[in-house]
């Protein structure tokens, strides 16, 4: 039964995207707005057809924690969905993506319309400076800035090898990182066909404060996330 159900997610999953993937080509040429309440809507549907097919739910714990207007979000990054289903709750969400990324047709221009933060992972001190530049930017905008610390997708369990670009971001904006855990690999694993049902948690944790030296904050950012995420992760099992 589960292969029937997500295959069925699939085939739902990218039809749904093809279409709003048209819609979305007129709106390159329309204000920015509409495109992010397109993804808005894009990210909602599909976690109902997570729901409804594939009897996944998603819950999104810690709200409390995340400041209205603009934000700096450090995220555990397990699979796609992490991107997708920020959308849906998320009212302004910009994405620090990898520039492999801005290369896929489609996936690529809505990217760029929709303002969010491409790196060069080689580029070195040359686009770390870029990536404070761009970020102070979006934050004129009162815009939630999401960057995954370790840079790629990690599945459940696998050692964690977190970047230094959030340390730039902490120091030079001078402002608290919220922690973002979540466990969304158990059930739509990165490299897997098969998606499981059960709960989906996204969990916004405590922030932490402006102002700790780089090691400190490193090493308090790794143990939230990390510890949050292995427990979410257990708990989903």
């Amino acid at each position: 039964m589960i292969w029937i159900r997500s295959l069925a997610f699939m085939v739902v999953f990218y039809v749904m995207s093809t279409i709003v993937a048209i819609i979305m080509t007129p709106l390159l040429l329309a204000p920015r707005r509409w495109t992010t309440a397109t993804l808005s809507v894009w990210g909602k549907g599909v976690t109902l057809c997570l729901r409804l097919i594939c009897g996944i739910k998603v819950e999104v714990r810690g709200r409390q924690n995340l400041p209205k207007g603009g934000a700096l979000i450090a995220a555990k990054h397990q699979c796609m969905f992490d991107i997708f289903g920020s959308f849906a709750f998320l009212p302004d969400a910009c994405f620090v993506l990898k520039k492999e990324l801005m290369i896929i047709p489609f996936f690529g221009w809505y990217a760029a319309k929709g303002g969010m933060i491409v790196v060069d992972r080689e580029g070195h001190s040359a686009a770390l400076r870029k990536l404070v530049a761009d970020a102070k930017d979006r934050f004129t905008a009162a815009r939630q800035l999401v960057i995954f610390p370790e840079g790629t997708r990690k599945a459940p369990g696998e050692e964690p090898d977190y970047k230094p670009g959030i340390a730039a971001l902490y120091r030079e904006l001078e402002m608290p990182v919220i922690p973002l855990a979540l466990n969304t690999g158990v059930h739509w694993p990165a490299h897997g066909f098969l998606r499981h049902p059960g709960t989906i948690v996204f969990e916004f944790l405590e922030p932490i404060p402006a102002g700790l030296k780089r090691g400190e904050f490193m090493r308090e950012l790794e143990a939230r996330i990390e510890g949050a995420s292995n427990a979410l992760v257990a708990e989903g099992i």
